[in-house]
């Protein structure tokens, strides 16, 4: 694969729209209605949301976005295309949500993530996320995972 960038995209764009909708259909096969916590296109498109995409050239790798909330950052639509996946997308995109958290002042990043996405836990884990209780609106679910690190 050759270098990819990541940039600020608009998810409303036809590829991070690919993208996004490949998500919510995987998460829908995998999880029941109610523990689905995505944000639809529409919510990735407010003002206090950053989205970011790895691009290779034309092609939108993955994606991933950053909510403002009043004392952290939360960690949201975190997806990378199957096709692109084992090549360092996810961590990248980890790593500049991280940055991008700094630079907006954020202390800490939290995530929700479903109990059965053991390569995200994984990903997650190398990153320096660790396990946490509920947090936000979420409400206590066997089938979620919450995690947090420090910025």
């Amino acid at each position: 694969m050759s270098d990819f960038t990541i940039r600020p995209t608009d998810p409303r764009t036809p590829q991070a729209t690919a993208l996004l909708e490949a998500s919510h259909a995987l998460m829908q096969s995998l999880f029941d209605a109610e523990d689905n916590h995505y944000l639809e296109i529409s919510e990735l498109c407010q003002d206090h949301i950053h989205f970011f995409a790895a691009w290779d050239g034309d092609d939108a790798l993955g994606c991933i976005a950053l909510a403002g909330m009043a004392d952290y950052g939360e960690v949201k639509s975190m997806f990378v295309s199957p096709t692109a996946r084992g090549k360092g997308i996810g961590a990248a995109l980890l790593t500049h949500l991280e940055a991008a958290a700094a630079d907006m002042g954020l202390k800490d990043l939290k995530l929700e993530t479903g109990n059965s996405l053991y390569d995200a836990h994984r990903l997650y884990e190398r990153a320096g996320f660790q396990r946490c209780g509920v947090f936000g609106n979420y409400a206590e679910s066997p089938a979620s995972i919450f995690m947090q690190k420090s910025v």
